[in-house]
């Protein structure tokens, strides 16, 4: 696991700026203490800070073939690099060493860009083909690993962060409306957006070339996706819970594969319990659990997580989160490069410090509920076609039940099924996650909104490209493109990379994704049931009351601390005169959301949480929306937060 970036001049003539490149590497130091590397060769040069996972003495990097023309740089981890590895010795190919990274130089030379359907791993890589005068930049094709790029001053930059291209010359961080509108919709910012209006991520499955006398490319190379509903698996249940089985076994072996010791991100459900049982089976000695939890009996699973840790003798591990935890919530946002709303952030991060203090790998079940159907919003996709005039028609009844404070209570569930049930397929999916509505958005946004994408246009293009696949199914895609990517997986980047931690991600892998793309939905969802076939896979494995328990997610208790512990943290960070002077949302409106959370006629935890992070992103990024990129600003960037008087930005 490494932090990568790298400048390059685009008149391919002149050297790249080496003190803005080591900037650059400079800020990606918590991705990989260990090592640093950097190579110029004009008109590119690349950088990466190593966290060293595999061939510990050997896999430093940029690292290169035999004549030095094909360089590259490699985030993330290729989990069948040991079988490339043989195939191109037995072809003829030389190594140095025996890391992942080398194998990716001598698979470009014998395939060129196909290489890419070859890597079963997360990455984000960088390859500069000195012979032909050409970079290729790519991101995996589920987008485990990011990558930012963005054009300044006559340079082409990409990252693994955003925060290291700020430091290119040139580069402006004025702030891009259609991202601050996506992120009022979906409490991240969606790919390929990000909050400056120069900067762009690099889409899951997708390459950027850059050649000499062609300029600048995107092109997508891999797109996973659900199947046709002509061409599902129409095996029964038992024989393809087995086979499920058996990918999860296959896909937990693969992601050990380590030179130093790999432990599991241990929630209490179905998904982490299921991954801590596969991976204490093919371990050699006791695997060491990480569990996280709530003083709220509602919002605590750590009882759940003991019963897996003492099945498998685990060496297990245990942090309570309590509502003091305003002191920590600068340091997490400072994490992420632009505003993150994600409240889980806040027990992922605390989850990753506690594994970073022993383990330098760890597993974590993102994707379970994606792919196999763990939401509640898909119970109620496929109950709305049947009820969802009736719940439409109570809406004015329902919307009249007071707020509670509990873990996603029944009377919440209640309001935004009514306010979504009547809509099409798509938009009711999106009703129901929706964090600001339209109305609402242009109420925070006022005149800075006008001219903006509706952020639903980037779920239709998605949805559009299933057409002939099952109903959930599309609706399952769209999520796992778009809230899995630039939420979850990024949410657990961050967090377990601010603590120098490589999170693994099991599900998000294609011998198990494959499987779940081609499952009917009776075997996903059916009435009230949700992962039936996971379930039913991992039943051997772990405790009864996991396998048959209700899915609680990772989540903290927003509501009720907004409303107690953390109300005059929030008070202090929206306070009028600090959203007047950072120019973006109406303070007028804020206010609104606050008094009303307050008072219980809503719960708009969720929407309190995104302009606190929001807030908490401007003042700790050190620059207003037009700011120039001078070197003392960048000094001052990431200084800590304070909630003493309200200043604009240096």
């Amino acid at each position: 696991m490494c932090g990568i970036c790298g400048i390059v001049s685009l008149d391919g003539a002149s050297s790249p700026d080496r003190a803005a490149l080591e900037r650059m590497n400079a800020t990606l130091v918590h991705r990989g203490p260990d090592s640093a590397g950097v190579m110029l060769h004009p008109p590119v040069g690349f950088a990466m800070r190593r966290l060293s996972i595999i061939d510990l003495p050997g896999g430093g990097q940029p690292i290169a073939n035999e004549e030095g023309t094909v360089q590259v740089v490699l985030n993330g981890e290729i989990y069948n690099y040991r079988e490339l590895r043989e195939r191109l010795l037995a072809a003829g190919h030389t190594f140095s060493t025996h890391s992942d990274t080398e194998v990716i130089v001598h698979l470009y030379e014998d395939r060129g860009d196909a290489f890419l359907d070859e890597l079963r791993g997360m990455f984000a890589l960088a390859l500069w083909d000195a012979r032909r005068q050409r970079v290729l930049v790519a991101r995996d094709p589920f987008g485990i690993k990011p990558l930012y790029w963005a054009e300044a001053g006559g340079r082409l930059g990409f990252a693994s962060e955003l925060r290291a291209l700020e430091q290119m010359r040139g580069f402006r961080g004025e702030i891009d409306f259609d991202a601050i509108e996506a992120y009022l919709a979906f409490n991240s910012i969606p790919s390929p957006l990000t909050v400056y209006r120069n900067a762009r991520k690099l889409q899951p499955g997708h390459k950027l070339i850059w050649e000499a006398h062609a300029g600048i490319r995107v092109e997508r190379y891999a797109r996973p996706a659900p199947v046709d509903a002509g061409a599902l698996r129409r095996e029964s249940e038992a024989d393809l819970a087995e086979e499920l089985r058996e990918r999860l076994r296959d896909s937990v072996r693969a992601h050990l594969v380590a030179d130093v010791p790999v432990g599991v991100l241990l929630s209490g459900g179905i998904d982490s319990s299921a991954l801590a049982a596969l991976a204490a089976s093919e371990s050699s000695g006791p695997v060491s659990t990480f569990s996280i939890g709530f003083e709220e009996r509602s919002f605590d699973e750590l009882d759940l997580a003991r019963l897996v840790a003492e099945r498998y003798g685990t060496d297990h591990h245990e942090l309570v989160l309590r509502p003091d935890a305003a002191e920590l919530l600068p340091e997490v946002a400072r994490a992420f490069d632009e505003p993150f709303a994600d409240s889980s952030a806040l027990p992922t991060w605390l989850v990753s410090r506690l594994a970073s203090e022993h383990v330098k790998v760890a597993l974590s079940g993102e994707g379970g509920d994606e792919l196999f159907g763990g939401y509640f919003t898909y119970v109620a996709d496929l109950i709305a076609p049947r009820v969802g005039r009736a719940a439409a028609a109570a809406r004015p009844l329902v919307e009249l039940l007071p707020s509670s404070s509990r873990r996603v209570p029944l009377e919440y569930k209640a309001k935004r099924f009514a306010r979504g049930a009547a809509l099409p397929p798509l938009e009711r999916h999106h009703a129901w996650k929706e964090i600001f509505s339209p109305d609402a958005r242009a109420e925070l946004l006022g005149g800075s909104r006008s001219g903006v994408r509706d952020p639903l246009d980037l779920l239709r293009e998605r949805y559009a490209e299933t057409a002939g696949a099952e109903p959930l199914a599309r609706l399952q895609d769209v999520d796992t493109g778009i809230y899995l990517v630039d939420d979850l997986l990024t949410k657990t980047d961050r967090a377990s990379m601010a603590h120098s931690l490589e999170a693994r991600v099991p599900f998000m892998d294609p011998v198990v994704a494959e499987l779940a793309h081609a499952l009917p939905t009776r075997m996903k969802v059916r009435g009230f049931a949700k992962k039936r076939l996971l379930r039913k896979a991992v039943a051997p494995l772990v405790p009864r009351q996991i396998v048959h328990g209700r899915k609680r997610g990772f989540s903290i208790p927003a509501a009720a601390w907004l409303r107690g512990e953390l109300l005059p943290f929030a008070r202090e960070a929206l306070a009028p005169e600090r959203v007047r002077a950072q120019g973006v949302f109406d303070p007028a409106a804020v206010q609104r959301v606050l008094d009303t959370h307050v008072s219980r006629r809503e719960d708009l935890s969720r929407q309190l949480w995104g302009l606190i992070s929001f807030s908490l992103w401007y003042e700790g990024a050190g620059r207003s929306a037009d700011a120039s990129n001078s070197p003392a600003s960048v000094e001052t960037r990431h200084r800590p937060w304070g909630l003493s008087q309200p200043q604009r930005p240096t």
